[in-house]
């Protein structure tokens, strides 16, 4: 706060009184802790942006030597990529030729990179993973009128038992061969994002797939 302080007056020699003078002091420690308080109201109200990254889920190295039965893939899609821009894909489980189950032979479907292809990547994915794109709108109405949190939609949509993960959606499995690239892989997880898909896991090619790729080639 401002303070005045008056100074003694006099007279000058002709006799005459003189105005007193005053000496004005601003106090700025009010004004100090009012900066306080408003870097600290921001802090607490800004919410920081957040790094766009999407997880993806890496399976654990297994001996070779030790034959493992492989689970069911529920609602599951794989895809092989290979060179010029190739994408091939099959659902479900795979099946060698003359497989003990007694299932018929997997057989490779081709696809590509197309946004607007009726039968590209992009409308394939959406297809196939309708029921959570159905189940997101309806959240995305809810949130848009206030009636859910932000909170409850990300839990809702994204959490360990979200609409993402449930049995219904569609699962995807990325493989490559020593002779796709980078470019590639990164454009399938964007399509896969874009569609809504929670669940990707990057493995290995097996020598079977390899083999039919190679004839498929």
């Amino acid at each position: 706060m401002a303070e005045i302080a008056e100074g003694g007056g006099g007279h000058d020699k002709g006799g005459k009184k003189r105005p007193k003078k005053g000496s004005t002091r601003i106090d700025m420690t009010p004004m100090v802790d009012l900066g306080f308080l408003l870097l600290t109201f921001f802090v607490m109200t800004t919410t920081f942006s957040k790094p766009k990254v999407m997880s993806l889920a890496y399976p654990a190295k297994v001996d070779p030597k030790v034959p493992v039965d492989l689970p069911k893939l529920n609602n599951g899609i794989t895809f092989l990529l290979t060179k010029n821009d190739k994408i091939y894909y099959y659902l479900g489980e795979f099946f060698a030729p003359g497989n003990s189950k007694g299932m018929p032979a997997t057989t490779l479907e081709e696809t590509n990179f197309s946004a607007t292809d009726p039968k590209g990547l992009r409308k394939l994915l959406a297809d196939k993973n309708a029921f959570v794109i159905k189940q997101k709108e309806l959240l995305d109405n809810q949130l848009k009128r206030k009636i859910i949190a932000d909170t409850t939609y990300e839990r809702l949509l994204n959490g360990p038992t979200g609409l993402k993960t449930k049995k219904q959606a569609l699962k995807v499995l990325i493989k490559t061969d020593d002779k796709a690239t980078c470019e590639n892989f990164i454009d399938l997880v964007d399509e896969v994002k874009i569609a809504q898909i929670g669940v990707i896991a990057p493995i290995e090619l097996m020598k079977s797939e390899a083999d039919l790729l190679k004839a498929k080639l």
